[in-house]
Formats: structure tokens, sequence, C-alpha cells
């Protein structure tokens, strides 16, 4: 009887030693884990701030023919409604103008024209949009980057009632570079032949020109802009 009570002593001991020996394996596991955890998260933190420091894309004189001829190839639609604070209309933009198509599209998808307004009515000519006087318009630009398009006015369009062209950017301009960010709708019966061969029609209204002869029928200033803003609410692809 006194002998199985030492070996029974003996086998706790042992059972106890042994279960000292996993703890402190276990112990010893656990910071190596940490450290590889810790590694990693580094490793994170690095490519984040990598992330952040890349600096966004930028248009200039430089890239933008290089860029929408590469964007214009991806385009399969050519349809943009323009909602406004009198109504929509929609405008079927011309295959064979390849930068003009494709800057229009491109900004109608960056949102640009959103929030912009109609801020140049001629009776019996035009309506002129894609600018504002709120600073909101210009931090879009400033985004999007700063550059002119060259004039393609020799495929054939002319500058028929609905059509829409680009006008010349800044004052010094011999070459008529286009002013990316602004459009005119051509309200004249038959047209308003004169502009052909100085701007580029890209484009012409297919749905809704009486909303466009409506803006062009508002009240102006000296300045011909309008006595009451009127607003492109939101420009979409369709």
């Amino acid at each position: 009887m006194f002998n199985r009570s030492i070996a029974f002593s003996a086998i706790i001991l042992l059972l106890f030693f042994a279960s000292c020996n996993d703890s402190k394996e276990k112990r010893q596991s656990t910071p190596v884990n940490k450290v590889e955890k810790t590694s990693n998260d580094s490793l994170i933190s690095e490519v984040e701030k990598e992330e952040k420091t890349i600096e966004p894309f930028l248009l200039s004189e430089e890239n933008a023919i290089d860029f929408f001829f590469d964007y214009e190839k991806t385009l399969k639609k050519n349809k943009v409604k323009l909602t406004t604070s009198m109504g929509s209309f929609t405008i079927e933009l011309f295959d064979n103008v390849p930068y003009h198509r494709a800057n229009f599209i491109y900004l109608t998808r960056q949102g640009y024209f959103d929030n912009t307004m109609f801020h140049r009515v001629v009776k019996n000519f035009i309506i002129q949009g894609g600018n504002s006087d709120t600073r909101e318009t210009s931090k879009k630009r400033r985004k999007i980057g700063r550059y002119l398009l060259p004039p393609d006015s020799k495929k054939g369009h002319k500058h028929h009632r609905g059509v829409i062209s680009m006008p010349s950017g800044e004052i010094d301009n011999p070459h008529k570079l286009a002013s990316p960010y602004e459009f005119f709708i051509v309200v004249t019966k038959p047209g308003s032949y004169h502009l052909d061969g100085s701007y580029t029609p890209f484009g012409r209204v297919i749905e809704g020109m009486n909303v466009v002869d409506k803006i062009n029928n508002v009240d102006v200033d000296d300045g011909d802009w309008p006595m009451q803003n009127i607003y492109i609410l939101k420009a979409e692809v369709l």
C-alpha cells in the first residue's frame, strides 16, 4: 500500500513538471508572434505613406494631347445630357473630332460641369456655358489642370443651329486654341456660319432645343451675363 502511494505521488510530480514545461514553451512563443505582427504593421505603414505621397494627375500643355488621344480610344458612348435650372437637353458628339469629344466626356465624368453656369447669352446668336463666378469652379479647374486644345475645324462640320462648339482660350491666342472648360451652342436660324474655320464644332443638340431657346431669351446685363443665374445642375454621359 505504501509503495502504491509513492508510485502515485511520482506520477503526480511528473505530470506537474510536464505542465510547467508546456506553459514555458507557450510563453516563449508569444513574443515571436508579436514581433512578426509589428513587422507587418510597419510594412503596411510604409506602403500607406508611399500612397499618400503620390501626386494627383494633372493635365497640362505637355500631356493633354497624348492623354486625350488614348482616352478617346476607350470611349463607347457619344451622348451627354445637361440638366439645367431651366430644363434639360441632350447633345450628340461627333466622332471625327476626337480630342474635343474626349475632352467633353472626360470633364463630364469628372463632374466639372455640375453647378457651373450659362454665363454668356447673346440673343439670336449663342448661349455659352462651363464657367461661373464661384470659387468651386476655379478649384475644379486647378484639380484637373491647365491646358488648351488645338482647333479641329476642317472636318466638314458647320455652325448650324443647335451645334455645340468650343470658344478660343485667352485673348493673346493667334492660333485659336480652344478653351477646354467652356462651350457654346448656336441658336441662330439657320446657323452662324461666319464662325466656321475659326472654332471647332464637336456635337449637336438632338433633344431639348426648346430649352436652349428658352435660355437664349432670358434678360442679360451689359456684359451678356444673365440677370438671373442659369445653372447646369448635372451633366451625365448617356
